[in-house]
């Protein structure tokens, strides 16, 4: 099986670190579980202008490299690779967060698996030519079999991939939004992602 899994807030708890910085910088304190918005500006009523300083402060080396693992992440997945499983990390986080980005994965026991940047969410100003770094149309030409995401705004992206089923993991900021089709599937934590994955490889019905 080929595995697709979105990097923040689905392997690591990037949101629940934003809250910090939010507070940090701007004297905002919005709780995790009333991050309402996948977009963080809208979700701490931001200005342009703190929203740029907000997104610069969350990607600084450092800073990447402080965040928790989500629960069962690294547990699960290096699972699926000794089963012989090809999992690939797909973010949309900026292309020039790669170091930091592989770095947390090599820390956290995650060093066999790929990743891969994609301006998901059209926030990257000029293209760059990396091995890590894929356009759209170059995601949408791979094959996966299974995918995990958290952002609604992420699902027309994971609608390419014929046959392809999709766990979204449960996150505040997805708990209105309507699946596209019969694929998508709620997850609350690792475990039960990793139990609707093995009903797929055994072809059980979810």
């Amino acid at each position: 099986m080929k595995i697709y899994i979105d990097f923040d807030d689905v392997i690591c708890e990037t949101a629940k670190y934003f809250t910090k910085i939010a507070k940090e910088l701007f004297d905002i304190d919005v709780p995790y579980r009333e991050v309402q918005f996948f977009n963080l500006q809208k979700a701490f009523d931001l200005s342009e202008e703190q929203y740029d300083e907000l997104m610069k402060a969350g990607h600084i080396p450092e800073n990447l490299l402080d965040y928790e693992e989500t629960p069962g992440a690294s547990k699960v997945i290096n699972k699926w690779v000794d089963e012989g499983h090809e999992v690939s990390v797909v973010t949309g986080r900026p292309f020039d967060s790669y170091e930091p980005s592989r770095r947390w994965l090599d820390e956290h026991h995650l060093d066999r698996i790929l990743i891969y940047f994609v301006d998901k969410y059209g926030r990257e100003t000029f293209k760059q030519d990396h091995t890590y770094n894929l356009t759209l149309d170059e995601l949408y030409q791979m094959h996966f079999d299974f995918a995990i995401e958290d952002s609604s705004a992420a699902f027309e992206h994971v609608q390419h991939f014929k046959n392809c089923r999709v766990a979204v993991y449960d996150r505040p900021w997805n708990q209105k939004a309507k699946f596209p089709d019969e694929r998508f599937v709620r997850c609350m934590n690792w475990k039960e992602i990793d139990d609707i994955f093995e009903k797929i490889v055994n072809k059980e019905t979810i």
